[in-house]
């Protein structure tokens, strides 16, 4: 194959590739909200609520977004799935420590009203991302 003929091919494999994301671009998660959040889990009414970390693979927290009253507490469980990971707040509320460790716990109480997203910083980039909102 020639130098003209490679380019070719891979301007029409370009071509295809853009005409078939064309319709993507406002594309939402079923089940989700339009910034493609997971779908909120109701734990209100509980004392302890459990998330797991590095759920789906190893690379998800388990649910992903949950709504629980003030005073609740989170826990996060360590699957032992996916390597190391840690549970970071990005407003500076909570931070874990980095591990792979089967049945590993992080516990935080949340006692005011509030939305919290949290991440795991080795594997954010795959997006494994978490929210917690503390409804009033």
């Amino acid at each position: 194959m020639t130098d003209r003929t490679r380019r070719e091919a891979l301007a029409g494999a370009g071509a295809v590739a853009a005409a078939a994301l064309a319709g993507c671009v406002d594309a939402v998660v079923p089940g989700g909200d339009e910034e493609g959040e997971p779908e909120p889990t109701d734990r209100t009414g509980e004392e302890r609520v459990t998330v797991a970390v590095g759920a789906d693979a190893g690379f998800a927290f388990a649910p992903a977004n949950v709504v629980v009253d003030p005073g609740t507490t989170v826990v996060w469980e360590w699957t032992g799935a996916g390597g190391a990971h840690n549970v970071i707040d990005e407003g500076g509320a909570f931070e874990s420590d980095l591990t792979g460790e089967e049945g590993h716990v992080f516990e935080h109480a949340f006692p005011e009203a509030g939305v919290f997203e949290y991440v795991c910083t080795p594997h954010q980039t795959r997006g494994m991302e978490g929210r917690i909102e503390v409804a009033e």
